[in-house]
């Protein structure tokens, strides 16, 4: 319960009792809550660690913050940040703002694995109170930097999300305004903030915005609390940074869902600070404790050094390996992490750019080692004795800046102006008709915004909305609206970049091995980089590396010319680099390993040991393995995995991807010295018998597709030669063919042509079945899924394709318009979505059976409309031996044939030679002229 304040606040804490009660009445708790937050800042105020309390990425925080870090020169700050981020400050020397400090783990341990992988950010902005004590704290010698705040795996452990929150969702105004992507820098990582002040329940904030006349919250507290203490003393700053932060936490409901995290995060901070000063001997008048304003206000029983409570029990970190690096962030960002409005961060820096201009203030900068250390040393003559803190009396300066009226700022004409000429240019830049005229308009509309809304001077948000309606037509001609183009204006979205010597190892060497190519990679510019592999070999190892890049980044590396495929290597390539654009992402994947062939090869182990993991999926990663690190011995073990993931499949759902994957590395191994290894031998005769067993369940399932039913006979009658080779018996597959009974359509026509290719029925029977398909009239409808059917089946029946052209050419010749007009569609319909690959398999066969030209159509004769004496004529000519001598022989010695007939399982009969032809050219020529037989006679003749 709350204490009656004593001291400086007393007359004050009466006062705004004494209003409340005679706004609200003595039963209301709006006294107590005023009288609270008096309490709250004396208690903060009198605290013997000075308590310098923050808002995040707030100008006027960091201004007071530098002014008191000149004044008082503390030799120990405690920052609220995460404390195992601490080694990473060090390396803000070789960034350029704003970066994001980050935490990041693939490997937990002690998580729900589906909330891998963990990731935590946390941003940091020039303007802002955190970056200027890092940056005096690093640049200054003998000052000691420490962060309080609970690490990054107590973030989660403390911040246990609901079993139905598995994916983090993302704030209103997450991607509004930013075409360009930029507020994805961060990806879903969670992010840490260093005093976020906002209201805790919806009314209050509502209520604000209503009365401020403003649209988002960032507005509001611009106008209202970062306006008027800009230039206020640190004194006044400190009281009334306090009092808002007590008035947020009193106001936020008890059963908040972060009230307990936040109170345990303050007992933390408080546990960690009277540890190091009880280690260090620090004097706690020397230090400057850098928190939040919400936890400033801090009522719980641990705050303050005085404190006589237990300690805090800290518990232990979970064994989740925890990586960590810097990545590169933006002011869209952070406006998109945080729920801010979009352009607030952009403006705010703006703010702090120009009041450094206009105050002289010089803030502490963090710009590379060499010139940080030669500021040190300068500075090290100068540093003077720090005042005591303690010593100074606290005066109550709340009272007058709270009953003082707001300071008129007077119209910047020239700015304005500035801004208005600078939009109209930059809209016409990005195709939008602005003249002169539209900026006079937004001159004019700027002021009368700000007059409506009460202020005396137009702030850039009026001028924003002023912009939009002044320019903004029904539509965006360009990539950017002119809300987007107002905050590129008033200081744009600022990327920042992270050095080389912060980067992981891996970034580090990809950099060094694409050196040869003589490109700045650090550039946020897209690059072009040619390679002429046959004129400078010593460019491969970098294709190499690219193409591995872009299986692991993707669009980051882009070929524009040149392809990789399994035993095909290009002689030129052409690519597009964003890898400075896009730096996160080279940074993300530093978290994984060393090098890039380690991370690309753990990721391939781990895809085929997912629990979703296919016979697909590992036959990919085989060629992968093959294609991009170029290892037998990884293929050799993703391809064993992928005989144990067949044998484990119940579905035939990847049965197309099976066919597909292992005739490309068949056809690869086929190739090599070595030949096919004995995992696709396992593989071959594993998936024969395994699709054999499926075959009829999955003629009868309706969830599985005709595609699929095609693919499994593709893989069977495609694989037959080789897996009979390897032992399989034919007899299994005739049993699961005649054992299948298909309902469907396409999957009738899918048995019929898998019976035809196994002789099981003849041409000529399957010719009549389709007859009578077209023949009657209740079938016609579904005619269309018939022929899908065959059409896949050319997949394992490529032969059928004459017969699949014959089909479709007696459909439209026989079937009236009545009847064929509206079949069309659907059979348009049904071939793209169910045939599509295989149509222009069908189309390339059309084309050698029909007519080239018109004048050949007239008299032209399909074959299967050809007379019947025809074909047997056309089989006697095929029958005539091309070579005499040969049939001859075999004439003359038939065991040889009839034996190779008789294992072949072939029937037939020896047809009598035809008398020999006269006109043979070959036997006159060599009667004409038997020198050069003879000859060669005697040669071959044996000796003796």
């Amino acid at each position: 319960m709350d204490t009656e304040p004593t001291g400086p606040f007393v007359a004050l804490g009466e006062r705004l009792r004494d209003a409340a009660e005679a706004f609200a009445g003595h039963g209301d708790a709006v006294p107590d809550i005023l009288a609270g937050m008096v309490d709250d800042v004396d208690r903060a105020l009198r605290e013997e660690l000075e308590i310098f309390p923050v808002c995040h990425h707030s100008p006027a925080s960091a201004l007071a913050m530098v002014r008191r870090l000149r004044e008082k020169q503390p030799q120990v700050v405690y920052l609220e940040l995460c404390e195992d981020l601490r080694p990473l400050i060090d390396e803000l020397h070789n960034c350029q703002l704003p970066v994001a400090l980050q935490a990041f783990a693939t490997e937990i341990d002690g998580f729900p694995a589906r909330w891998a992988p963990l990731s935590v950010v946390a941003p940091i902005t020039e303007a802002s109170a955190e970056y200027q004590a890092i940056a005096y704290a690093l640049g200054t010698p003998g000052v000691e930097l420490v962060l309080v705040d609970r690490s990054t795996d107590h973030v989660f452990q403390w911040n246990r999300p609901a079993p139905e929150a598995e994916e983090p969702t993302p704030p209103a105004e997450a991607g509004e305004g930013d075409p360009d992507g930029e507020g994805e820098l961060h990806g879903d990582a969670v992010g840490i903030e260093i005093g976020a002040l906002r209201p805790g329940f919806a009314e209050l904030e509502a209520y604000l915005l209503h009365h401020g006349k403003v649209r988002h919250w960032s507005e509001w507290w611009d106008q209202y609390v970062e306006q008027p203490l800009a230039g206020a003393d640190y004194t006044t700053y400190r009281q009334v940074m306090v009092m808002i932060g007590s008035l947020f936490r009193r106001l936020r409901p008890q059963d908040h869902a972060r009230q307990a995290v936040d109170e345990d995060r303050e007992r933390y901070m408080w546990t960690r600070m009277r540890e190091h000063l009880a280690t260090s001997g620090a004097d706690p008048e020397r230090c400057l404790y850098v928190c939040g304003a919400f936890h400033a206000a801090s009522r719980v029983e641990e705050f303050g050094l005085a404190s006589e409570a237990e300690p805090f029990p800290i518990s232990p970190r979970t064994e989740t390996a925890w990586r960590y690096g810097l990545i590169p962030s933006s002011h869209s960002a952070i406006e998109a992490q945080f729920g801010l409005a979009p352009g607030a961060v952009s403006i705010a820096a703006a703010s702090w750019r120009r009041t450094i201009g206009r105050t002289r203030l010089k803030p502490f900068r963090l710009e590379g080692r060499k010139t940080t250390k030669k500021r040190a040393t300068k500075a090290t003559g100068t540093t003077r004795a720090a005042p005591a803190a303690g010593g100074a009396p606290v005066t109550d300066q709340l009272s007058g800046f709270l009953q003082a009226p707001p300071e008129p700022h007077l119209l910047d004409e020239d700015e304005l102006l500035g801004w208005c000429v600078d939009i109209v240019r930059l809209a016409r830049r990005n195709h939008y008709l602005a003249s002169t005229a539209d900026a006079i308009a937004v001159f004019e509309t700027s002021i009368l915004l700000a007059g409506m809304r009460g202020r005396a001077r137009p702030t850039p948000y009026d001028f924003e909305d002023a912009a939009v309606t002044c320019i903004e037509k029904d539509r965006v001609p360009g990539r950017r609206d002119v809300r987007r183009l107002c905050e590129i204006l008033l200081g744009g979205d600022r990327v920042g970049s992270v050095g080389y010597d912060a980067l992981p190892p891996l970034a580090r060497d990809v950099l060094d091995r694409l050196a040869p190519l003589g490109l700045n990679l650090t550039a946020r510019t897209k690059q072009r980089a040619l390679l002429d592999l046959r004129q400078h070999p010593e460019l491969a190892p970098c294709s190499d590396l690219l193409w591995m890049l872009r299986r692991l980044l993707g669009d980051v590396v882009r070929p524009i010319m040149g392809a990789r495929t399994l035993g095909e290597r290009s002689i030129q390539e052409s690519w597009d680099l964003t890898l400075g654009r896009d730096q996160r992402a080279l940074v993300q994947i530093g978290y994984e390993g060393v090098t890039i062939e380690q991370v690309l090869e753990r990721r391939l182990r781990e895809a085929v040991r997912a629990p979703d993991a296919t016979a697909a999926t590992a036959l990919d990663a085989v060629e992968e393995a093959l294609l991009y690190l170029d290892s037998p011995r990884l293929g050799n073990d993703l391809g064993n995995r992928a005989v144990e993931l067949l044998a484990a499949e119940r579905t035939v759902d990847g049965a197309p991807r099976v066919l597909r994957g292992i005739r490309r590395l068949l056809a690869h191994y086929r190739g090599t010295e070595d030949g096919p290894p004995a995992w696709s031998e396992a593989f071959v005769t594993g998936g024969y018998a395994h699709y054999c067993t499926l075959l009829p369940t999955a003629f009868a399932d309706e969830e599985a597709g005709p595609r699929q039913v095609g693919a499994m006979l593709g893989f069977l009658f495609g694989m037959e030669s080789f897996a009979l080779s390897l032992g399989c018996e034919r007899t299994q597959l005739e049993l699961a063919v005649r054992q299948s009974h298909p309902s469907a359509p396409d999957k009738v026509a899918l048995h019929w042509a898998a019976m035809a290719r196994l002789e099981l029925i003849s041409q000529a029977e399957l010719r009549a079945r389709c007859d009578e398909l077209l023949a009657n009239p209740l079938v016609v409808p579904a005619f269309p899924r018939y022929l899908s059917g065959f059409i896949q089946a050319l997949e394992a029946v490529p032969t059928l394709a004459p017969f699949v052209v014959e089909l479709l050419s007696k459909a439209f010749a026989r079937l009236p318009d009545a009847t064929l007009l509206p079949w069309l569609p659907q059979l348009i319909s049904t071939l793209r979505k169910e045939a599509g690959e295989l149509v222009p398999v069908l189309v390339r066969e059309a084309g050698r059976t029909f007519p080239g030209g018109l004048a050949e159509l007239d008299g032209w004769t399909p074959p299967w409309d050809a007379p019947a004496g025809a074909e047997p004529a056309a089989e006697e000519a095929s029958a005539t031996p091309v070579n005499r001598a040969v049939a001859e022989l075999l004439a003359a010695h038939p065991e040889s044939c009839s034996s190779v007939a008789t294992l072949l399982g072939v029937a037939g009969e020896w047809r009598s030679l035809p008398a020999a032809d006269p006109a043979d050219s070959a036997g006159e020529l060599v009667a004409r002229h038997p020198e050069s037989a003879q000859a060669v006679a005697a040669l071959l003749a044996p000796a003796g």
